[in-house]
């Protein structure tokens, strides 16, 4: 395969690589049951290395290893020309990742990946008494821990507790608190490269509070861990359409390389885990209508405002939660998060951001219900 032909051909690899841990076809059953409907999709991910120098390593991430009342993973294939793959986790938060090496080789090395996977539509009733049952400690302790980008003392602490200062409720009213803190006081920048970097103390100190979903989530993550509750960034992408009615919360192709989003969630006793993310709010407000931002009291932003705190529309696919991630044989730093495809050469990092050096494509079809 040569440079030309793999731009011209980023979603098809030669059907004479081999094949790892082949799916079943999807077969859906005959119904679904009301308000229970799991969509299921297939997300492909093609990368090829356009300038490889040396050991080339590629690092993708996989649905989330665990299956949850929204999201289950049903397998994974892998193609790879000349290479070597294999599954790892990152050991702390179980991320699952696909970790492809290549020797030293005259062509541009290639993998496609293909993920699929089941979601539902996910929601907790925080009007009603909730019964979450007993939580792991070890986890909500992971979970309350700062990371290098979300510490959780000096100015993120001060500010969280004059957030709170007033609030009267427990943890639900806290997180809430803190959540309508961010929707009123943020804004998603367009000018932030791809989804950028959660560095919240920067973000608090220079009184900068603009960011896309990783700046703006990861904010709400920090400030309440700050304060004692349990709370993590979840990343994934975005992989259909909205269904209601929300065009800047989908995509609108089966295209979806650059639709990666990070949402949130914060732990309480009653009712578990809590679905939110006041990042699609701003971006309601700045990308619902064309050309035009939306006022904070418009009927749509107050809808997504209302809904975006407790639920979450799952034509979404689910990462990992994880932090500070030390990519397997990698010679470099450790990574904020992983969210995007990874690579390596012996010339060092690409940047995940930049097509000219690193090529990659990302596509997902529905494939049906059940």
């Amino acid at each position: 395969m040569n440079r030309r032909d793999f731009i011209k051909t980023t979603t098809v690899l030669p059907a004479a690589v081999a094949a790892v841990s082949a799916l079943p076809p999807f077969s859906a059953p005959a119904f679904a049951a009301p308000g229970d409907k799991w969509r299921v999709f297939e997300v492909t991910t093609n990368v090829g290395i356009l300038k490889p120098a040396g050991v080339t390593r590629v690092w993708l991430p996989l649905p989330l290893a665990a299956d949850t009342d929204y999201q289950k993973s049903l397998g994974n294939t892998w193609n790879v020309e000349g290479g070597t793959a294999a599954v790892s986790s990152d050991g702390k938060y179980g991320a699952q990742l696909l970790t492809v090496e290549f020797a030293d080789a005259p062509n541009i090395p290639a993998v496609q990946l293909t993920s699929r996977f089941a979601t539902r539509d996910r929601a907790v009733d925080l009007s009603k008494p909730g019964n979450a049952g007993k939580a792991d400690r070890a986890e909500l302790q992971r979970y309350l821990a700062p990371t290098e980008l979300i510490p959780t003392d000096g100015i993120v602490l001060d500010t969280a507790r004059e957030i709170t200062r007033d609030v009267r409720g427990g943890d639900i009213d806290k997180a809430r608190a803190i959540y309508e803190w961010i929707v009123v006081n943020t804004y998603r920048d367009p000018k932030t490269r791809g989804c950028g970097v959660g560095d919240i103390k920067y973000m608090l100190e220079s009184k900068n509070l603009g960011g896309k979903c990783a700046d703006l989530n990861a904010l709400f993550v920090g400030l309440a861990r700050a304060i004692g509750i349990p709370a993590r960034d979840v990343y994934g992408v975005r992989v259909a359409k909205s269904e209601y009615s929300y065009r800047s919360l989908g995509v609108g192709t089966d295209n979806v390389t650059r639709a990666q989003h990070c949402r949130a969630e914060f732990h309480t006793a009653s009712h578990g885990w809590v679905p939110v993310d006041p990042a699609d709010v701003r971006k309601v407000i700045l990308e619902e209508k064309p050309g035009a931002q939306l006022p904070i009291d418009d009927p749509q932003v107050k809808a997504a405002r209302a809904r975006l705190f407790g639920s979450w529309e799952m034509n979404w696919l689910a990462f990992n939660t994880a932090h500070d991630i030390a990519l397997p044989k990698s010679g470099y730093a450790r990574i904020a998060f992983l969210m995007y495809p990874q690579a390596e050469t012996a010339a060092g990092r690409f940047d995940s951001l930049d097509p000219d050096n690193f090529r990659y494509q990302m596509t997902a079809q529905e494939l049906g219900i059940f």
